[in-house]
């Protein structure tokens, strides 16, 4: 323990100097101080921020009458609407824990996630009522759970659904009186969210986050993008996917305009981004391709300057370039569910703007440096935790630690500990140091080929097939064979009006990769996808290994 000094003497912390940091706080401060501005988009709905924290604010009246406190879980089955901002603000404001359900999970999943966490209180949209009326059957009849069941009726959404609860969200904001504040937890290590992971293997691990993280993060994200106050951010970029990246909270920390979208579609986005005058947005890369390629006239009218933020583990270059191209700044940023979302970005310099499109894409294209609050990011030998040279060859696994780091997972120490592992958090993700200290991943442990001995980046061949104009999406994993142990095999989506044939895709790949790495086979069939768009390799896998018995 340190010797006292004097600046221990009569220097203790009280409530006027020290104060646990949540992202609660923003609310209560945009709605201070920017009462009048717009703080919500949605169809015909407009809401100030004055509006918005006394939206949310009865919401956290109303659940703490249904005995929501510091450690329930709330379980919410939403698009991105206003009521999935206001969960966002009502639920931490509580220490309650909030729980963002993935809406394309089928109901057995989601009833597993529910009662995992022991959720007290369920809000779903009446769209999802064909799944979380069977989620929550199967919550009740197998494991014995019955939540409270809040339903959101959203006046945008015109379709069939049923609603399931015993209370109806705009009644029940009606009939309590707000929370004279909005208030973040005494301590600020208490969690603030539970999300799960895709559970690709064996069931899906719930990380568990907390107030300092989200504050800090959704602090890094807009010192990262450099944006401004009152920015007007588009939600392209699912609420349930790890809290939207934090966003939720750094759009109120800067008083922003969050215009809310029930669906992802380019039209859609493009019209809102007229409309509203949208400046920032995030979305995973094949949301992006999907604004490359709409008609130019879509984006007529769009005068702003639109900044685009992309995470994958390694987005095409072919996409960050076509960004370039229609006049959207994008930046590069990675991440996982375990840091909260994005916690490194490609940092742009300077000097990079003399150089040639192609070796700029190269650059923007790593996966970059820490967070500025996130204390440490580097690459390491898993077995040996030793440092990998900076030479841009040597592979190791990228690993973070510091304050925007996962509490761990929920009820599950044994990969708790396996994770931070000594004293870093291991993300499974193989990648090499570059000269200049940019981390550039290669690839997933689990998605690289080894073909004959070698080694093939599946994220390398993908790169070469986005390169072909013809190509939309694409997926490259290992099938097995008899003589070399494994090849790649193509899963390919073409373009609107485009065709290409398989031949033409592998003489277009020999003219970019050595020959081994060269997919023996391309298969144009649908890729499954997250709702986030991120591509369900682990399904490709399996479909490979099948078409291979079936061959």
């Amino acid at each position: 323990m340190p010797a006292m000094s004097i600046y221990d003497q009569h220097l203790g912390r009280n409530a006027a100097n020290c104060t646990a940091l949540s992202p609660v706080s923003f609310v209560e401060r945009s709605a201070e101080v920017f009462a009048d501005l717009p703080a919500v988009v949605h169809g015909t709905r407009r809401y100030t921020w004055a509006q918005t924290r006394d939206r949310s604010a009865r919401l956290a009246a109303a659940l703490g009458a249904l005995s929501v406190a510091r450690g329930s879980t709330v379980s919410v089955m939403l698009p991105n609407t206003p009521e999935m901002v206001e969960v966002h603000y009502a639920v931490p404001a509580l220490n309650a824990v909030l729980n963002t359900l993935n809406t394309r999970l089928d109901a057995p999943l989601l009833a597993w996630q529910m009662n995992h966490c022991e959720a007290v209180v369920v809000i779903t949209d009446r769209e999802f009522s064909p799944v979380i009326g069977p989620a929550l059957r199967i919550l009740r009849d197998e494991f014995g759970r019955t939540p409270v069941v809040i339903d959101v009726a959203d006046s945008v959404y015109v379709g069939p659904g049923d609603l399931l609860g015993t209370h109806e969200y705009e009644a029940l904001l009606a009939a309590h009186a707000p929370l004279p504040r909005l208030e973040g937890p005494a301590d600020e290590w208490d969690a603030i969210a539970v999300s799960y992971t895709s559970g690709t293997t064996g069931d899906p691990k719930g990380v568990v986050t907390h107030h300092r993280g989200a504050y800090l993060n959704a602090v890094c994200n807009a010192t990262t993008w450099t944006m401004p106050h009152f920015p007007k951010y588009l939600w392209t970029l699912p609420m349930f996917h790890c809290n939207g990246w934090c966003f939720p909270w750094t759009v109120a920390m800067l008083g922003g305009t969050h215009v809310c979208l029930r669906r992802v579609d380019a039209q859609a986005i493009l019209q809102a981004m007229r409309e509203h005058g949208v400046d920032h947005y995030c979305a995973a890369p094949i949301v992006h391709n999907l604004l490359i390629n709409a008609p130019a006239e879509w984006r007529a009218g769009i005068t702003q300057q639109v900044r685009g933020m992309v995470a994958g583990a390694a987005p095409p270059a072919a996409m960050i370039e076509g960004m370039a191209k229609i006049g959207f700044d994008i930046t590069h940023v990675y991440g996982l569910t375990e840091v909260y979302g994005p916690a490194s970005v490609a940092v742009k310099r300077d000097a990079w703007a003399g150089e040639s499109l192609s070796e700029q894409t190269r650059l923007n294209g790593r996966q970059g440096v820490r967070y500025m609050l996130q204390e440490g990011m580097t690459v390491l030998d898993p077995e040996t935790m030793a440092h990998t040279p900076a030479d841009g060859q040597t592979m190791g696994e990228i690993m973070f630690r510091g304050n925007i780091v996962m509490k761990g997972y929920l009820k599950n120490p044994v990969a708790t500990e396996r994770a931070f592992e000594g004293g870093w958090f291991h993300t499974g993700d193989l990648a090499v140091m570059e000269p200049d200290r940019y981390v550039k991943i290669k690839d997933r442990s689990k998605d690289i080929i080894i073909s004959g001995g070698e080694n093939i980046s599946s994220l390398e061949v993908e790169d070469a097939l986005y390169r072909h104009p013809a190509v939309l999406a694409c997926a490259v994993v290992a099938r097995p064979d008899a003589k070399w142990g494994e090849t790649p095999v193509a899963y390919v989506e073409t373009k609107a009006g485009s065709t290409v044939t398989a031949a033409e895709l592998v003489a277009h790949c020999k003219g970019l990769l050595a020959g081994y790495k060269v997919p023996r086979e391309i298969r144009f069939e649908p890729i499954p996808k997250t709702s986030t768009g991120k591509i369900q390799k682990f399904q490709l896998r399996e479909r490979a290994k099948s078409q291979d018995a079936i061959d």
